[in-house]
């Protein structure tokens, strides 16, 4: 099928996108579903496109695959696993793995939390110095990008307590978050499944001495999100203060649960509830619309043919929201740690391209960084644009309109683009004439015909993150299976964690270096020498 669809392409790569507008075009590509428009009119994608992508559903045996998923079948196979973060934000039902119902100890340990968090919010839970007034998050990739995200977006629903996350192991980082904290009302999240990952214990000790300078039973101050009980005890938490989850929740995904309990107590139980019945809502909305009115399937087949089928290797998410600072790396791990992959679940070599590369920055800010590149750059970019309707700040309406104005300038200036006439004339009024007419003209011509979506919302609450969140979620997991891949292990960080595990000791002076690699050698002697 994608043959056909690159065969297709061939035929009207560079038809101009602005042929395809008619008065039922904005109709009939887009999506309006619970308070989102999606609107993909601005792509080259056609009626017979639309068609050919929607078949892509069915010969890959997604609907299949989809209740595999929520069923918490184990379509991780190479690790053996459930893949059920959509149960972390189930409300209710019934849902099976190894012959056990799953959903009663999500919904006791979402229940514990909660009540934890409101415990640190309403200060009857307190550090040595009283109320806490801060909490750092320590974790790294899902257990840092998920809640650290989540709470710079949903910040004007947030409480008095202020949340930092720390996740780089470079010391700089941890030193800087802590500077200027109070060890007294301070409570620190330790974020690891395993409670073995490098990075966060290196932190998360350097932290627990910080705070044993000025308070007894530092450790008490402490919370654990992990499964390994017997770790979190010889460390000195408090068996009250973890909160376990399952290894069907992979750490990308994982927000929904335990490894949310920052963002829980910064915006307490209904709003959290309110983030999770968003999610859930989508999850719904995944498993019984038709293809064509689909959100994720539909976004996850405009990702196939502007990726594997046009070629362009890079994606770029431009939420105009600066609360959505943080989304676009968050959605990079999401689709580049799920779908970067090179071998199918066959375990032959992929004979497609994998999952894009994904990135980006809030708007407006990117339009003075990177968008020369978009608009005039040799590489075609399809665009993710994002805007709400309304922002949360109305007495600075006008600052949204001038967002909302921005967003649509770009996403129609990258389809329009400006012709050789046009620039000839912006030349011709500043005086330029003869070859240097042309010369100064042609600097001012875009190609356009350059896609891109636009994605409006209501407003930022946090039912609505819970539905955007969602939504690339199950765009990831359709991709995935349209691929052939397993969307949910992650094989290609283990090499580089197991040799970086090996140089420590290297680094540190009690252990030879490599003798199989020069480079790398040479380069441990620079950086140890006095």
């Amino acid at each position: 099928m994608l043959s056909a669809l690159k065969a297709k392409y061939a035929t009207i790569y560079d038809r101009k996108i602005t042929t395809l507008f008619d008065s039922a075009r904005v109709g009939r590509f887009s999506i309006e579903i619970d308070g989102l428009f999606f609107d993909y009119s601005k792509t080259n994608i056609d009626s017979e496109t639309k068609d050919l992508l929607l078949k892509l559903t069915k010969k890959a045996g997604l609907y299949g695959k989809r209740s595999a998923m929520f069923l918490g079948e184990k379509i991780n196979f190479t690790e053996d696993r459930a893949v059920l973060h959509t149960a972390l934000r189930r409300s209710s039902g019934i849902v099976m793995v190894d012959g056990v119902d799953v959903i009663p100890g999500v919904l006791q340990t979402r229940t514990r939390m909660l009540a934890f968090a409101e415990k640190v919010r309403s200060g009857s839970l307190q550090g040595q110095g009283g109320a806490y007034t801060d909490i750092v998050n320590i974790g790294i990739g899902g257990s840092d990008l998920g809640p650290s995200m989540a709470y710079r977006a949903l910040k004007p629903y947030s409480n008095r307590i202020k949340c930092h996350y720390v996740s780089n192991v470079d010391g700089a980082h941890i030193t800087d978050v802590l500077a200027d904290l109070n060890p007294q009302t301070t409570l620190v999240i330790v974020a690891s499944k395993t409670f073995t990952t490098n990075e966060t214990l290196t932190n998360a000790q350097t932290a627990l001495q910080w705070m044993g300078k000025t308070v007894t039973n530092p450790a008490d101050q402490f919370v654990a999100l992990s499964s390994a009980k017997n770790k979190t005890a010889a460390f000195g938490i408090n068996a009250d203060h973890v909160f376990g989850f399952e290894d069907w929740v992979g750490g990308r995904y994982s927000v929904w649960g335990p490894i949310g309990l920052s963002l829980a107590i910064a915006i307490g139980h209904d709003n959290f509830n309110d983030f999770l019945s968003g999610a859930e809502a989508m999850d719904t909305h995944f498993q019984i619309a038709d293809d064509s009115e689909n959100l994720p399937i539909m976004l996850a087949l405009i990702g196939i043919w502007h990726a594997q089928v046009a070629g362009y290797t890079t994606r770029a998410v431009l939420p105009y929201e600066q609360r959505l600072s943080r989304l676009p790396a968050y959605l990079q791990q999401l689709e580049m740690e799920s779908n970067g992959k090179s071998v199918g679940i066959d375990g032959q070599d992929l004979n497609v391209a994998s999952g894009p590369i994904i990135w980006g920055e809030p708007g407006t800010n990117g339009q003075h960084a990177f968008y020369q590149l978009i608009h005039q750059g040799t590489h075609i970019i399809p665009c993710e644009f994002m805007v709400a309707q309304q922002g949360h700040e109305p007495d600075l309406a006008h600052h949204h309109q001038l967002l909302q104005a921005n967003c649509l300038a770009q996403s129609q200036a990258l389809m329009l683009g400006r012709g050789l006439d046009a620039a000839l004339a912006i030349a011709a009024a500043k005086g330029f004439e003869g070859s240097e007419l042309d010369r100064q003209a042609r600097h001012r011509v875009f190609k356009g015909n350059r896609p891109s979506t636009t994605l409006i919302y209501p407003k930022l609450t946090p039912y609505c993150l819970g539905q955007l969140v969602a939504l690339y979620e199950h765009r990831v997991f359709v991709e995935g299976v349209i691929l052939g891949i397993n969307s949910f292990d992650q094989w290609g960080v283990e090499l580089g964690k197991e040799l970086a595990t090996a140089l420590g000791p290297v680094m540190q002076g009690t252990a030879p270096g490599p003798d199989n690699d020069p480079s790398t050698l040479n380069l441990v002697a620079r950086l140890t020498a006095d």
